[in-house]
């Protein structure tokens, strides 16, 4: 079993937050690959279910960021697992709204979520780091990532959610750079040039051989995803807490 981690505070009044990318990611995935309902425990909410051949745990916890590690090292040692097997997805200052890196393992740079699972489990898990972006200086960073995404946050918001949910069986696989690829083809789809004007068209560019069938897989998957849920992640997030 694999566990995937999403970090932000619990509760209506964070659901929106820069700081609750991370339980977004999750959401989304868990909808979009069909898992169980969310349940309590571990001091969190979880989920089982598979990506691709994977059995995957997701886990928010519910312990409040700056406590994360409490409620990851419980789950952990229940169902016996190493820091190899967590994988991590939490918002990251130091990246530009709507990108996304892997990591494994290094240090905390100061997030508290990170900090907190550090302390409980060590240092050697895999991270997600979903850009948010800098408010410019660090007096800011605090109300910053406690405040909303802005409503022109949403095109690339939505985006980055779908290609996580898309890309979670190639992450749970072991295929990193599958998973970030998959996050690409959604933020920024490949465009063909008009071959008479020179000019980046709505078509998209031409593929071969594996990257064909990638795109087309990821394309499926996306139409799929469309197909069930218009909403924007603060919406959904503001009907969940109705």
């Amino acid at each position: 079993m694999q566990l995937f981690v999403g970090l932000g505070n619990p509760g209506g009044k964070y659901a929106g937050n820069r700081h609750n990318i991370g339980f977004m990611a999750l959401d989304r995935i868990a909808e979009d690959h069909g898992f169980g309902p969310w349940k309590g425990k571990f001091q969190g909410e979880i989920t089982e279910g598979l990506l691709g051949r994977e059995k995957v745990l997701l886990l928010k916890p519910m312990t409040f960021m700056n406590n994360s590690g409490q409620s990851v090292g419980e789950a952990m040692r229940f169902y016996k697992l190493t820091p190899a097997d967590v994988t991590v997805f939490h918002d990251e200052l130091d990246l530009a709204p709507g990108k996304l890196r892997l990591k494994q393992g290094g240090g905390h740079a100061g997030h508290n979520g990170l900090r907190s699972i550090h302390q409980h489990i060590g240092a050697e898990y895999q991270r997600v780091r979903m850009g948010v972006g800098h408010p410019g200086h660090k007096d800011k960073v605090a109300p910053y990532v406690l405040s909303d995404f802005a409503k022109a946050d949403q095109g690339w918001l939505d985006d980055v959610l779908r290609g996580c949910a898309d890309g979670a069986p190639e992450l749970a696989a072991g295929e990193g750079g599958k998973f970030q690829n998959a996050v690409a083809l959604r933020v920024n789809p490949p465009r063909n040039k008009d071959s008479a004007t020179g000019k980046a068209s709505d078509k998209p560019a031409p593929a071969s051989g594996s990257q064909a069938a990638a795109a087309q897989k990821a394309q499926q998957m996306k139409a799929a995803a469309d197909a069930r849920d218009r909403r924007t992640p603060l919406q959904k997030l503001k009907d969940k807490f109705r």
